[in-house]
C-alpha cells in the first residue's frame, strides 16, 4: 500500500476553504482591540502581557467549542535619514568611533498573529510571525496563556522583560514607530520565559515574569549564560478604570473624563556575553552611554572582556489624558555591576538615570495629532545624552488601525542605536522619518 504525503500548503488551503462553511457568521473583519487587546468570554483583559507579541482584534476565521483561530496584523512602510550622513565621535577611554547614519526606504516591520484557544476559551495560545525588512530577519514564536481567574493568568513562551512602560503592551500606538532615545537605551528586550498577571483590586494590575536571559534576539541555547532575568511591573488607573486601546500614547478616543496611569517596574539579571573570550560578542541589548556594547572586547579598558555582570533597573511612570490632550512621562535608574572580567577594569559599578516626557494634542479630533517629546540621560561618564523630537500623526480613517506619521528628531550622543529603531550609537545630529503603519 502506497502512502500519499499531504503537503502543509494543501492543508492550509484546505483550512481556508472551510472555514466560511464552518463558520459563516464568525468570519469577519474587526476594527480596534479592546483595552488589553485579548479576550475572554467577549470580556477584555486589561492588563496585557506580550508586548510587541499583543495582537490586534484582526480576522475571526473559526471558532468552536474546543478550538478557534484569529488572524491579525501588523505592518510598517518608512522612510529614515539619519544626517550627517559621515561623521565621528570618542568614547569614554578616548577612542575615535565611525557612526553609521542611514538613509533608506524599507517596508521596515512585519508581524502576523494567530491567536485562539484549545479546549477551553481558559486556555490561549498566540503564533506569532515577526520580520524586519531592514536587517533581514524573520522570527517564529509563541506564547500559552491559562485564565485562573481575575487574580492569576500564566503564561509561557516568548514575552518581554517588564523593564519599562512600552514593553508592557503600548506598542504600536507610541509617538512615532519606535521608542525614543531614553527608553530604548535603559529597557531590557524579548526572551522566553514564564509569567504571572491579575487585578487583585479595582483599577490596579499586576506582572511578574521570569525570562531565561534579558535578550534572546541572536543568542542561542548553547551559548547562553547560566543566569535568569527577573522583573515585575505594576499599574494603576485610578479614575477612569482604563488609558486608551493598549494603553498607548495620544488621546484619539478623546476622552470627555480625565483618565490617569501610574506604573513602576523593577528587574534583574545575571548577564554574560553569550560567547567565548575570543569570539565577537553576541548579546547585543546592554550598551555603555558611549554607545559601545559592554560585551564587546575594550569596552572598560584596553584588551579586556566582560564576561557577565549584574543588571538592575527600576522605572516608575505617569501619564493622563483629557479631551485630545495626551501627557506622560518615564524616570529610569539602571545600574550594571559585580563585572566578571578576563583582566582589571577600572570600574566597580556603573549607574546611569534618565527620564522622558511626552505631550500630544489633537488639533483636529479624532484626525490629526501634533506632539513633542524630550528625553535625557545623565551617566556615569558624564557624557549626558539628550534628545529633543516632535511630530505630526494623522489618522485617515479616524481610527488607530491606520497612521500616517512623521517624526523629526534632534539628538546629541546618542547612547543607544540599532538597524531598525531610530537611532545609531554616537550620533550628534538630526533624524527624520515618514511612514505609514497598518494593525488590524
Amino acid at each position: 500500500m502506497q502512502l500519499r504525503v499531504i503537503r502543509p500548503a494543501n492543508i492550509l488551503r484546505l483550512a481556508l476553504a472551510l472555514a466560511p462553511i464552518l463558520a459563516p457568521a464568525r468570519a469577519r473583519a474587526q476594527d480596534l482591540p479592546p483595552v488589553g487587546g485579548d479576550t475572554l468570554f467577549t470580556k477584555p483583559l486589561v492588563n496585557t502581557t506580550a508586548g510587541e507579541f499583543t495582537p490586534s482584534t484582526g480576522f475571526r476565521i473559526f471558532e468552536a467549542g474546543l478550538a478557534s483561530l484569529n488572524i491579525s496584523v501588523y505592518g510598517l512602510f518608512r522612510y529614515l535619514d539619519q544626517t550627517p550622513g559621515e561623521q565621528t565621535y570618542t568614547d569614554h577611554l578616548g577612542n575615535e568611533r565611525a557612526v553609521k547614519a542611514h538613509n533608506d526606504i524599507n517596508w521596515h516591520r512585519t508581524m502576523v498573529w494567530f491567536t485562539g484557544h484549545f479546549f477551553t476559551q481558559r486556555f490561549r495560545y498566540n503564533i506569532t510571525a515577526w520580520s524586519l525588512g531592514s536587517t533581514q530577519q524573520t522570527l517564529l514564536f509563541g506564547n500559552l496563556q491559562y485564565y485562573v481567574g481575575p487574580l492569576l493568568r500564566i503564561g509561557v513562551g516568548m514575552a518581554p522583560n517588564l523593564t519599562v512602560r512600552s514593553l508592557q503592551g503600548s506598542f504600536p500606538y507610541w509617538a512615532g514607530s519606535d521608542r525614543q532615545m531614553t527608553e530604548e537605551y535603559m529597557r531590557a528586550g524579548f526572551s522566553s520565559g514564564l509569567w504571572i498577571t491579575g487585578q487583585p483590586f479595582k483599577h490596579f494590575y499586576y506582572t511578574a515574569s521570569v525570562n531565561t536571559n534579558l535578550s534572546q534576539l541572536g543568542v542561542t541555547a548553547a551559548n547562553d549564560p547560566r543566569g535568569m532575568a527577573y522583573s515585575a511591573s505594576v499599574q494603576w488607573l485610578p479614575t477612569t478604570g482604563e488609558f486608551g486601546p493598549r494603553g498607548g500614547f495620544g488621546d484619539l478616543e478623546h476622552h470627555t473624563e480625565l483618565a490617569t496611569r501610574f506604573g513602576a517596574s523593577v528587574a534583574h539579571a545575571r548577564e554574560g556575553r553569550a560567547a567565548p573570550d575570543s569570539a565577537p560578542n553576541n548579546e547585543t541589548q546592554l550598551r555603555l552611554s558611549d554607545g559601545v556594547y559592554v560585551f564587546s572586547e575594550g569596552a572598560l579598558a584596553p584588551g579586556v572582556v566582560v564576561r557577565d555582570l549584574d543588571y538592575d533597573e527600576f522605572a516608575i511612570d505617569a501619564g493622563l489624558k483629557y479631551r485630545g490632550l495626551s501627557l506622560q512621562g518615564e524616570y529610569y535608574v539602571r545600574s550594571l555591576g559585580d563585572f566578571n572580567t578576563s583582566g582589571p577594569v577600572p570600574e566597580a559599578s556603573i549607574t546611569d538615570h534618565g527620564f522622558q516626557v511626552q505631550a500630544m494634542y489633537m488639533v483636529i479630533p479624532k484626525l490629526v495629532g501634533v506632539y513633542g517629546t524630550y528625553g535625557r540621560v545623565f551617566d556615569h561618564f558624564d557624557r549626558n545624552p539628550w534628545e529633543v523630537s516632535g511630530g505630526v500623526s494623522f489618522w485617515p480613517a479616524g481610527i488607530r488601525s491606520w497612521r500616517i506619521n512623521a517624526h523629526l528628531i534632534r539628538v546629541e550622543k546618542s547612547p543607544t542605536g540599532s538597524n531598525f529603531g531610530y537611532y545609531t550609537a554616537g550620533q550628534s545630529g538630526t533624524t527624520f522619518s515618514l511612514g505609514t503603519d497598518v494593525i488590524f
